[in-house]
């Protein structure tokens, strides 16, 4: 089970306990658990949502709790990816934009672009949002 813990504690900002690097190492393993974890939570918060709110809400709600719960792990490489790969530098200059914590014009604006586009996405399936929760 640390090996389980460690897979939250490495995937979410979800406090987790104490652990040491050999759980680390087996924490890939619960990677597909946790993910299906984190689809159904956020499947039941647009469920709750979409009794109270249109399903614009719902959707925002379920991708801002994802986004919280996650600690945003996969926007920030999202926008550090396009912050190097729109400044148009060579490649040393972009890898360098890359690992900078700050983030830049392209970077924002994909985050916008992507964030918008899911809560549209989720949105749109209507009452298919938490199935496609779940999946992804």
């Amino acid at each position: 089970m640390r090996a389980a813990r460690a897979a939250l504690a490495f995937l979410t900002r979800l406090p987790a306990g104490p652990l040491d690097s050999a759980d680390f190492a087996r924490a890939p393993a619960w990677f597909t658990a946790v993910g299906l974890g984190l689809g159904i939570a956020s499947a039941g918060i647009w469920w709750l949502a979409a009794w109270v709110w249109p399903p614009v809400l719902a959707a925002l709600a379920a991708v801002v709790a994802l986004l919280m719960t996650t600690g945003a792990l996969h926007e920030d490489g999202l926008a550090d990816t396009f912050d190097g790969l729109g400044s148009g530098r060579p490649t040393e200059r972009a890898l360098e934009i890359m690992r900078d914590s700050r983030i830049g014009s392209f970077g924002a604006i994909a985050l916008g672009i992507v964030l918008a586009a899911r809560v549209a996405a989720l949105a749109a399936l209507g009452l298919g949002a938490p199935v496609a929760l779940i999946a992804g």
